[in-house]
């Protein structure tokens, strides 16, 4: 599985402005960036 190459930069975008919005979830946004990033990495490293 390959990541599309414009995924990264949306999923950065949107936590960025939702960060800038909600100060407080900042640590969620981090932590389920984090989660997704290293599932897409998992999935990719099985599939090949």
């Amino acid at each position: 599985m390959v990541m599309h190459p414009i995924l990264s930069p949306v999923i950065s975008l949107v936590a960025g402005i939702l960060i800038l919005i909600f100060p407080a979830i900042l640590n969620y946004i981090i932590a389920i960036y984090l989660i997704i990033i290293g599932l897409t990495g998992l999935i990719a490293g099985i599939g090949s």
